[in-house]
Formats: C-alpha cells, sequence, structure tokens
C-alpha cells in the first residue's frame, strides 16, 4: 500500500511555485532589459532598509537591500509599475544612486521581513533619534516596571545579531520614559557595566551587563549624540531628541573618562515630566494664596532657589502657565528649554556660541516683554540685568543655587548687586525641595515614638502659627513597604517642601547692613510662614511621605 504524504507533496507544490516564480522574473527582465537577481541567496544589509520605509517600500513593490555611500541597490517587481517609477525617482532626488534589479514577488517579501529586525530607533538627522515608529511606543506601554526593562534587555543581550545595539538602546530609552526616570547611568565597572536609573531623585539599580556589549552601546550614543568616536580620554557633552507620538523628548549626554572606561549619563528631559500645575506642587495653601498675588504683580522679582534638581525650572513653568493670558508678552531665556508653552516666547541661551543669560536678557527686554523668565542667575552681569528689569516696570522670575530661602539675599550681595536696590527689586524668594511620595497601595502606618517623636516636636514648637497644625494628627507617622504598584520601591512620584521669605520693611534694613542667612532668617520671623523643615513635617504627618526620606533632602539633625 502506497503512503500519500500530504505534507511533502505541498513542499514539492511550493518549491515548484517559487520556481516558476522565479523563472518568471529572469524572463521578464530580459524583456525590460534589466539585470535579474535571485534574493533567496543574497545577503541584505539592514541599514539600506532605513532608507525606504516599511510601507512605502510595499506600496510601491521596492526594497532597498544594499548600501554604498550613496550608491543603492534597488529590487522592484516591476520598473514599469507607476509607484515603483516615482519611488526611483524619488531617491534619485534625495541625491542617491540607484542601481535596478528585478526580482521576484518573494525575493521582495525576503526583503520586506527584514524590516522587523531593523532598529525602530535609528532614523538619525541631525542627531534626532527618531522613535515615533508605533511598534517602540508599543514597548513604552510594555515597560511598567523595572523588572521589564531588566527583562527586555538581557533578552537582546543574548542575541548575537548586529542590531541587537540599537534595540537595547531603544529599551534603555523607552524604559526611562515609561518610567519617568530623569536620568540613564551607564557606569563601567572593573568586570562590567552597572545600568542606573535615577528614579524620583534616587538612583536605582537596574542590571549588570557585559563590557563588550557596553563599548558598541557607547559608540552608538557617540554616534547619535554628534560626539568623537576616538576621542576616550576627555569629558564630552552632546545632545540628541526623540520624538514619540507628539511630544519631542532631548536627551543631554555626558561622558566622562574614567579607570574602566568612559562613564555615560544621559538626562532625559521630558516635557510630560515638568508639565505639573500649580496647584499640584505641594506648596502649602497659605504659601500658595501669597505666591498668587506676587506672580499677579506688574513689576519686580520672584526668585525660587535650591540645590540641581530640586524642581525650580517646573515651579517657574506653573508660574508662567497661571500668569499666560494673550494681552501679555512673554519671554524666556534658558539652557534648554524643557518645556514648550503655546504663546510664549523661548529662546536657548548658549554660551559657546556667544548667546549667554545675560546677553538674552537684554535681546528679550528690547522686545517690550511684560513678563521674563530667566533660567539662572550665576554671574554679576546677569543678576544686574535682572534686578534692572525687575526695577522698571516688568515681572523678573529666575532660579538661584543657594541652600534656602534666606540664602538668596546675600547671593546677590556676592554677586555685586546694589544692596539698596535688593530689596526694592526682589517680592519673594522661594526655596524648594523634592521628597518622593509614599506608594498610596503600600504604605504603613506606625506610631509616632522615641526618636522620631522627639524630631518632630522639636519642628512643631518652631512652627510661628499653630493655626498650620489644625486638623494635622500627632499620634503616628507612615513608612515605605514596597509593593508591584511602586516597583518594590515604597515611593511613587515626587511632591515639593517649600519656604518663601516675602521682602517687607524687616527685610529692607536687614539688607542694607550685608546680612547673613541667619540674619535674613531672624527678620523673616514675623511672616509666620513655614521653613522647609516644618512643611515636611506636617506632609510627613499628614502621610504624603516619610521622615526618612525627608531627612535625605533637608537633614533633620539641624532643627535646635
Amino acid at each position: 500500500m502506497v503512503k500519500f504524504d500530504e505534507d511533502k507533496q505541498e513542499e514539492r507544490v511550493r518549491t515548484l511555485h517559487k520556481k516558476e516564480e522565479e523563472e518568471l522574473a529572469s524572463t521578464l527582465s530580459a524583456r525590460h532589459g534589466v539585470p535579474y537577481l535571485d534574493l533567496s541567496t543574497h545577503p541584505i544589509n539592514i541599514d539600506a532598509l532605513r532608507i525606504i520605509k516599511e510601507v512605502d517600500a510595499r506600496a510601491a513593490d521596492i526594497a532597498v537591500f544594499n548600501v554604498t555611500d550613496k550608491k543603492i541597490d534597488v529590487a522592484v517587481l516591476s520598473p514599469d509599475k507607476e509607484k515603483t517609477a516615482e519611488a526611483v525617482e524619488d531617491l534619485k532626488r534625495r541625491g542617491y544612486i540607484p542601481e535596478i534589479f528585478m526580482v521576484s514577488h518573494q525575493s521582495l517579501e525576503k526583503v520586506w521581513e527584514r524590516y522587523k529586525d531593523l532598529s525602530y530607533s535609528f532614523e538619525t538627522k541631525s542627531g534626532a533619534l527618531d522613535i515615533s515608529n508605533e511598534e517602540l511606543l508599543e514597548m513604552t506601554r510594555k515597560v511598567t516596571s523595572l523588572a521589564d526593562v531588566k527583562k527586555l534587555i538581557e533578552g537582546v543581550i543574548s542575541m548575537k545579531r548586529a542590531y541587537r545595539i540599537s534595540k537595547i538602546l531603544e529599551i534603555i530609552l523607552a524604559g526611562a520614559i515609561s518610567l519617568k526616570a530623569s536620568d540613564i547611568h551607564l557606569e563601567p565597572e572593573e568586570k562590567d557595566l552597572r545600568l542606573r536609573y535615577r528614579l524620583d531623585g534616587v538612583l536605582t539599580d537596574i542590571l549588570h551587563f557585559d563590557s563588550e556589549t557596553f563599548e558598541l552601546l557607547l559608540s552608538r550614543i557617540k554616534l547619535i549624540s554628534e560626539l568623537r568616536l576616538n576621542v576616550k580620554e576627555k569629558a564630552q557633552d552632546g545632545r540628541f531628541s526623540i520624538k514619540l507620538a507628539d511630544s519631542e523628548i532631548e536627551v543631554r549626554t555626558s561622558l566622562l573618562p574614567g579607570p574602566y572606561g568612559e562613564s555615560v549619563v544621559l538626562r532625559v528631559l521630558n516635557p510630560n515630566a515638568i508639565a505639573v500645575e500649580l496647584e499640584a506642587l505641594g506648596i502649602h495653601p497659605r504659601l500658595l494664596e501669597i505666591l498668587k498675588k506676587e506672580i499677579r504683580k506688574p513689576n519686580g522679582m520672584i526668585l525660587t532657589t535650591g540645590p540641581t534638581g530640586s524642581g525650580k525650572t517646573t515651579t517657574l513653568y506653573a508660574f508662567l502657565k497661571k500668569i499666560y493670558t494673550p494681552d501679555i508678552k512673554v519671554v524666556t531665556i534658558e539652557n534648554p528649554i524643557e518645556y514648550h508653552i503655546q504663546g510664549i516666547v523661548q529662546t536657548q541661551a548658549e554660551a559657546e556660541k556667544g548667546y549667554t543669560f545675560a546677553e538674552g536678557l537684554r535681546s528679550a527686554l528690547r522686545q517690550d516683554p511684560d513678563v521674563i523668565m530667566v533660567g539662572e542667575i550665576r554671574d554679576n552681569e546677569t543678576a544686574t540685568v535682572a534686578v534692572n528689569a525687575a526695577l522698571t516696570g516688568h515681572l523678573v522670575l529666575s532660579t538661584l543655587h543657594t541652600n534656602n530661602a534666606a540664602g538668596a539675599f546675600p547671593r546677590l550681595l556676592d554677586l555685586g548687586v546694589n544692596s539698596k536696590v535688593i530689596s526694592s527689586a526682589i517680592n519673594v524668594s522661594i526655596a524648594q525641595r523634592l521628597v518622593r511620595k509614599l506608594c498610596q497601595a503600600c504604605k504603613k502606618e506606625i506610631p509616632l515614638e522615641n526618636a522620631n517623636k522627639e524630631t518632630v516636636d522639636k519642628a512643631l514648637a518652631n512652627i510661628p502659627d499653630l493655626t498650620y497644625l489644625d486638623g494635622v494628627q500627632r499620634e503616628h507617622i507612615w513608612t515605605a513597604v514596597g509593593c508591584p504598584e511602586c516597583s518594590g520601591l515604597g515611593y511613587k512620584g515626587r511632591i515639593g517642601v517649600y519656604e518663601a521669605i516675602l521682602v517687607d520693611s524687616e527685610i529692607e534694613k536687614a539688607v542694607i547692613t550685608n546680612p547673613s542667612e541667619r540674619d535674613i532668617r531672624e527678620a523673616a520671623k514675623n511672616q509666620k510662614l513655614l521653613t522647609l523643615v516644618e512643611d515636611g513635617i506636617i506632609k510627613a504627618l499628614m502621610g504624603v511621605t516619610t521622615l526618612e526620606e525627608l531627612d535625605r533632602v533637608v537633614d533633620l539633625s539641624s532643627i535646635s
């Protein structure tokens, strides 16, 4: 009895069809005077696929399968097809020199199939990393925890294909965007490489991987950041941008040479992360009402102070969004522009091109603005121009690097600003820090006792107005636990703690005497506003954060 092997028969039919299709393509190529090629045995250059998007290639029955400089090899089903001819002409207009080959439909399918191997993020134009592709957007939706990032990267590292480096970079970036990391740290160590994200202000380990992969990844990062590949002994700074859906995220690249190789920090400037409404910043309602009045004034200066990464720029953006109306002119001088606000003229200071904050401020004043935001005051020139602008009918918003609100006054004096005009120019000085918020899904209530109770009691004893404590319990606090909702960290998101000093007659008298921070704080006591510590303690008693987290940013041991 003869057994009929259906699978084998189908395979024979497929082979026959393929052979017939290749023969037909070969016959047609001779008729058109175009060389024939069977791509089933021909290598495909993955980078060549980037020249035409997959959707356009399929629509025009065309595929670019090799590229050398501007010379490209192009596979077509028929050179006479209208869409194919248009696609070839478009390639010529873009400066490419195409060599046309006629191929079968199955050859084209083989090339198109390789699009899935293509990095979805490496269409670069002057440093722009285009990850607008739907599949990469899908990746940012898939990455919902640190474990997801680790698992995806480990999966790609195990591959032995050239394009895996692009994939690893995509996963690292997609993970950072999805988890709202502010920085990505790639740190070479003696035996391997450590990857960390800064999440809510705290560095968190993701995974370690091999040095060989890191070297390839480093070259890719240098390439898209427009940095020199052959420089390894000097610090380098660059940037690239990511187009993701409707927003553009800028990434600042910093390279620093070290004993085991170059350390990389990628700062992710995600506009969505700083588009926070004024009421959501965490400012105490009493101070919030004062600040709303101050930002409505037609002139003067509002300063936000604090260390790098304390949310000063976010606060200034929130002020701008609050006060902007179509009948006022607002100009900003920033470095970088982190968030685009509709209706506002935003410019970027670039010192290396001679456009400093001071120069930008002078130029802005010629634009007849009502409100000016200066990213940072760090020298005498900028300070002097900003103070003069505040005295001549402009509302000026800016930042200073000082530890507290009182420190803004001595700092301006150090920068050479005349003490007699400081008090006339400044309306209010604000200091702030960012603390991590407790994960509401897993936070645990514990009694307020021992050292914690002593710390809280000391802080509350200094509160100038007991009405701040209305409705605030003092029997327990909360501690971080960790759950899947917060990736096991116990915290999710951040909120500000604030203090402010208004300029009144007491502050005015103090400023003229070349005061210390202590003198300014003493002069401000009658304002009855909370300090950073007091504001933070109240937030801890309300279950917003923990005493440990507060101590990390404001040093509770300094309470007297």
